[in-house]
């Protein structure tokens, strides 16, 4: 259980990660996802990186009972750790691969967001149920694999979106029956690896360097809204009623 990493081969690292029941990431575990993903793309043997989860789904955001139980304090400790974790992601000095399957909402749209490459199960599906839990955020990264109405649309619905659709948006480069996520994932992240390691990292900075949104000042901004709802008490009226009908 946890974040884990391996080398299957060489030149790529597979971080794993493993919190069950749903991969509702605590503050600790945003955390060690980053440094995990930035150690991997420091290492100049490394020319990929592979973002996977075990489970039944990929990512279900931050750990809600966490936050209730500790308040503000966890609160604060998971803006900060999905900053770092997001961040880690984008700025990995080597492209990322990330491997989806099943749910991917809230957090994880954060990561596969910042991802370069996304090779999906085809039970995979993708969300942000951001308003139905209390909180805001990670608008910045499915604006990265969606248009921009659809974005909208999604974001204050709370509906999900499945593989094939972002297949057919662009942004989901592979979908295939989840026993072949794995496989493909690593022949995706094979295929990279085979160039250039230099030149591999000097692509990544120079396709950071011409996004034209910065993705990390969108999302702390968006992260301000998440805190206000907070502190109104707004977020704590909603998620008194996650779990339950609306009243």
């Amino acid at each position: 259980m946890g974040v884990s990493t391996s080398s299957p081969e060489k030149g790529i690292v597979f971080v794993g990660v493993d919190f069950p029941p749903v991969n509702a990431l605590p503050v600790d575990g945003w955390f060690a996802l980053a440094d995990a993903v930035r150690t991997a793309g420091r290492d100049p043997e490394v020319r990929c990186v592979v973002l996977a989860a075990e489970g039944r789904g990929f990512n279900a955001g931050v750990d809600i009972k966490e936050i209730q139980a500790r308040g503000a304090a966890a609160l604060v400790g998971a803006n900060r750790g999905c900053f770092e974790a997001f961040s880690a992601v984008y700025d990995c000095e080597v492209p990322v691969v990330a491997a989806v399957q099943g749910f991917c909402l809230g957090g994880g749209v954060g990561l596969v967001g910042n991802a370069d490459v996304i090779v999906a199960s085809e039970d995979a599906t993708f969300g942000l149920p951001e308003l139905d839990r209390g909180a805001l955020g990670a608008a910045t990264h499915l604006a990265r694999l969606v248009p921009h109405h659809l974005m909208r649309a999604l974001y204050f619905t709370s509906r999900t979106v499945t593989a094939a659709e972002l297949h057919r948006h662009g942004s989901v480069w592979r979908v295939v029956p989840r026993v072949e996520l794995t496989a493909t994932a690593l022949a995706a992240a094979r295929e990279i690896a085979a160039k250039d390691g230099e030149l591999l990292r000097l692509a990544k900075a120079a396709i950071n360097g011409i996004d034209p949104v910065d993705v990390r000042r969108s999302y702390r901004y968006e992260q301000g809204f998440t805190y206000e709802a907070s502190v109104s008490g707004v977020a704590d009226r909603v998620r008194d009623r996650f779990g339950r009908e609306a009243e």
